[in-house]
């Protein structure tokens, strides 16, 4: 018999969703620092932004395999034991262990990012809205909080780059503390999307253009995101501002995400067509995004506009994967084909900023190459945003 859902189990998502952006986006605001002492190129930089995400994108589809074969819970906590041995890595001084410690940080991430939205449709089916919004505006507060605290709270305890990106480990830790008696539970033992999804209906999601539609709009608007939360801090630094200034600026925008991350999954779950989100969210992007580019001098109010439509779009995309679904089995395979493809998109972000700035030398043209993204970004929108189920 499973036990009652209630406040305990949404405090545990909450907490374990905090733990998923810490770990790539601290390493923004010391990019500067681990370049510098690493003696690596912005290009260098742009795959060591963009290693986590690839490995969001690649160990999607495992996730609801593991779902299946040991349990949402257990899966759960393997995956917060795993980003918790990735913070721990950084600590050892090399490159080497340095990417290797990212690649367990990003396989950790990648299997809670897909595992989440299915003990939410599972859990709590009436209330889909309300929870994707605490969900993701807890990961706008994991990356507000990391954006912002990481150089200050190193710099007051004296920690150096390595120590710094290591310390958000103990978040993770906590995270894996609430959710292993839920993984040692009797009830955890059974896999609660066993036997509703076999192989044949799994690749019957990757046929459906709805489906492609919610992984389009997950992939652009997470492109955007982890592009802005790689490079923001080294264009503002670039456009007269210190490497602190930036950092705040950048948790300007995570902080402002929190609130739209909140309020588009509450009133998504109120409508049964999500287009006019889905719109705002990729006006207010492209927005931000072309005064980046155009008026960096403005950095602020684009930092604004940033932080809402992505906050708004990361939520969107959440809640599409469970409100066009209609179990918890068929969330967790739509959940991972969108987050699979949609990251592997998303990858190209950090990497090709930091590439088209090498090529370019100023980051006005690598700006501009993201805002072309929001054209996809508005067609997929409008697609994913029709009131049907995935077939």
């Amino acid at each position: 018999m499973r036990r009652p859902i209630g406040a305990g189990a949404a405090l545990a998502i909450v907490l374990a969703a905090l733990n998923l952006r810490p770990g790539v986006v601290a390493v923004s605001p010391l990019i500067g620092e681990i370049l510098a002492e690493e003696n690596l190129s912005a290009t260098a930089g742009g795959v060591l932004t963009t290693l986590p995400v690839l490995c969001f994108g690649l160990l999607a589809p495992v996730a609801p395999a593991l779902a299946r074969r040991f349990g949402l819970e257990r899966s759960m906590f393997g995956s917060l034991l795993l980003l918790c041995a990735g913070f721990a890595l950084r600590l050892v001084p090399g490159v080497g262990t340095l990417l290797v410690g990212t690649l367990a940080v990003g396989c950790g991430i990648g299997l809670a990012n897909v595992l989440l939205p299915a003990l939410i449709k599972r859990d709590f089916a009436e209330r889909v809205g309300l929870m994707t919004g605490l969900y993701s505006m807890a990961l706008s507060g994991g990356a507000a909080l990391a954006a912002g605290l990481t150089v200050p709270l190193a710099s007051a305890a004296g920690l150096d780059w390595r120590a710094a990106l290591a310390s958000w480990g103990l978040l993770a830790v906590l995270g894996a503390a609430v959710w292993a008696p839920r993984a040692l539970h009797p009830s955890a033992r059974v896999a609660p999307v066993h036997a509703a999804v076999d192989a044949a209906a799994a690749r019957s999601v990757w046929r459906s253009p709805l489906a492609w539609a919610v992984t389009v709009f997950m992939g652009t608007q997470s492109m955007a995101f982890y592009a802005m939360n790689a490079w923001m801090p080294e264009i503002l630094v670039a456009s007269g501002r210190s490497a602190a200034a930036g950092g705040w600026i950048l948790a300007l925008t995570n902080m402002l995400g929190i609130v739209g991350s909140f309020v588009a999954p509450v009133l998504a779950g109120r409508m049964r067509r999500q287009r006019a989100i889905g719109l705002t969210s990729v006006v207010l992007i492209a927005s931000g995004l072309l005064g980046l580019a155009l008026a960096p001098g403005g950095a602020i109010v684009w930092a604004v506009l940033l932080g809402l439509g992505q906050g708004s779009g990361i939520g969107l995309a959440l809640t599409l994967m469970v409100l066009r679904a209609d179990s918890a089995a068929r969330t967790s395979e739509l959940s991972g084909m969108a987050q699979s493809a949609g990251y592997v998109l998303a990858a190209l972000g950090p990497l090709g900023l930091g590439f088209a700035h090498d090529v370019t030398g100023s980051w006005t043209v690598p700006l501009l190459l993201l805002l072309a993204g929001s054209v996809a970004q508005a067609v997929s929108a409008w697609v994913a945003g029709r009131d049907e189920f995935v077939r």
